[in-house]
């Protein structure tokens, strides 16, 4: 049985603990306003932008489509880019955003599809390298990073691009935890290359007027495009953000719940173990005196 001193140490030891993950969780909570505030304010032109693609590429086929849009042709080459967290402390924050990657991932594979790897945030990369560390081909971290700008996600989409220009890759799939609320966060796969058309993307209801694009639904698309990537790229990034501060917010209430109850139950064990002491001590000294 542990001494009186060293379960002194060991509460004291939580009580230290307790406290750096009560801090850790009123900073993950003040900051998880600004990041669900910034990726709210995201969404409506992340969305818009997709339904003037949507829109535009209604105007568009055959040859004349931008390959962005239209694609290879083929879906023989994958790329698969999963967005995470830099930082750990959040629970499973990261592990549900690599595991349906792993998933996807393995399905490709089992479909004799090739496919390579690119990740974003720092926590991404071990779960990922264990499993298929030849199909990494680049790492972006971003923990230095202290907003989320477009000048941040350029760099990424640049890369997506480059490499589908070159011929390297036929579908482009994003991977990243969409927010939903403190307790929900939802992992997404988003379709970058070729781009998504939805349905939910209506045409402005003119009233029977006639209109026409200047430029060229065509030219507009080579110059939408590419933006759109970035823009759903830092969209993601900033969705991610809300995630994680949500997750570590929730870890960190639980972390300093379960010291709570741990301090209590070492308290009362404690106590239990000095009264013995004591008691002891007592029966020894009217031993000792009986025996005079």
């Amino acid at each position: 049985m542990a001494s009186l001193k060293e379960m002194r140490n060991r509460i004291s030891s939580v009580k230290a603990t307790q406290k750096i993950t009560k801090a850790m969780q009123m900073v993950a909570a003040a900051k998880l306003k600004r990041s669900q505030d910034a990726a709210q304010n995201a969404r409506p032109y992340a969305e818009r932008m997709s339904a003037v693609i949507s829109n535009l590429a209604a105007g568009v086929s055959g040859d004349g489509a931008p390959r962005l849009l239209a694609g290879t042709g083929s879906d023989k080459r994958h790329l698969i880019v999963v967005a995470a967290a830099d930082r750990g402390l959040a629970g499973g924050f990261t592990t549900s955003i690599t595991r349906a990657a792993r998933d996807r991932i393995q399905a490709l594979v089992a479909e004799g599809k090739d496919v390579k790897i690119i990740t974003v945030g720092k926590k991404a990369v071990p779960p990922l390298r264990r499993l298929f560390g030849d199909k990494i081909v680049a790492s972006y971290d971003l923990s230095a990073e202290r907003t989320l700008t477009l000048s941040v996600a350029q760099p990424i989409a640049e890369d997506i691009i480059a490499r589908f220009e070159a011929g390297e890759v036929d579908v482009v799939t994003l991977f990243y935890s969409r927010f939903k609320s403190v307790v929900s966060q939802t992992p997404t796969a988003q379709q970058l290359i070729p781009a998504q058309i939805t349905d939910a993307a209506l045409a402005p209801d003119l009233k029977g007027a006639a209109y026409e694009y200047e430029p060229s639904e065509e030219a507009i698309l080579e110059t939408l495009l590419p933006r759109n990537i970035t823009v759903q790229v830092l969209s993601a990034l900033l969705e991610n953000m809300a995630g994680f501060y949500a997750s570590q917010m929730t870890a960190m209430d639980n972390a300093t719940r379960n010291a709570g109850d741990m301090i209590r139950g070492l308290t009362i064990q404690y106590n239990r173990t000095r009264q013995a002491q004591i008691t002891k001590e007592l029966i020894e000294i009217i031993s000792g005196a009986e025996a005079l």
